[in-house]
């Protein structure tokens, strides 16, 4: 689909702090990220990011990078017990998305990027959907230590906000606090305790980057917090670029 010099890259983009590094990585080894791709699925998904990736909006526009959203209705039909066939059927919109791209951008896509960390089920699906494409995969998170990657990321500048949490020893007060280095070692301390994973990896919580050395301008929340009693997500009421 593309020459391996040639073309345009995309970022696999939600707005949570494993995409976003990951397109911050590819800008700093400067590759011509040319799109955004944004999935925004309606409920529980075994491939995406899911709260607030209507915000990714805002963030692209802060980053300067067109955004290209693909949408619920797009998803296809699968069961939600049945995990192969979702991630397949999820994936399949995706990469008609690209295909296009690949047809509308000047030579072509060269690579995808990608914020997996240590997901086997949803990095094969992505390496299979670029090998059918004939596109490199940039995955700068994968197999890499999740506290090490914490602290790079923080050390970069990124302010990140917790937006959903679903892990025990996760209580309200996560959601809308800011992963500092202080959140970082009561993550730690959880991961010891209850094995809460330090990036969230295992869908025990969910963020979004406001502020990194790649975006112009901060995003600014107003919001509720809706909790159950076990797990929680952030109400958003208001959000704009500051």
């Amino acid at each position: 689909m593309s020459d391996e010099n040639a073309g345009a890259w995309i970022s696999l983009f939600s707005g949570g702090k494993d995409s976003s590094w990951a397109l911050y990585q590819a800008l700093e080894r400067g590759y011509p990220v040319d799109r955004l791709v944004t999935v925004h699925p309606d409920d529980d998904s075994y491939m995406y990011h899911v709260p607030a990736t209507d915000l990714a909006t805002l963030a692209a526009e802060s980053v300067g990078i067109p955004l290209v959203d693909v949408r619920p209705d797009d998803l296809g039909a699968a069961t939600a017990d049945d995990s192969g066939p979702q991630g397949d059927a999820e994936l399949e919109p995706l990469e008609a998305a690209l295909v296009e791209l690949d047809e509308e951008l000047d030579g072509g896509i060269a690579g995808v990027t990608a914020g997996a960390v240590e997901s086997e089920y949803q990095t094969s699906r992505i390496e299979a959907m670029c090998d059918r494409l004939d596109v490199d995969l940039f995955a700068p998170l994968w197999q890499r230590d999740p506290e090490t990657l914490a602290e790079e990321m923080l050390d970069a500048g990124f302010e990140i906000t917790v937006v959903q949490v679903a892990a025990y020893g996760l209580d309200e007060s996560w959601l809308g606090r800011t992963l500092d280095r202080e959140a970082l070692d009561d993550l730690r301390d959880l991961n010891e305790e209850y094995g809460v994973h330090v990036l969230g990896e295992g869908g025990e919580f969910e963020t979004l980057v406001t502020d990194g050395p790649h975006m112009d301008r901060p995003i600014e929340l107003e919001y509720e917090r809706e909790w159950d009693g076990s797990r929680g997500t952030l109400k958003i009421s208001d959000a704009r670029l500051g």
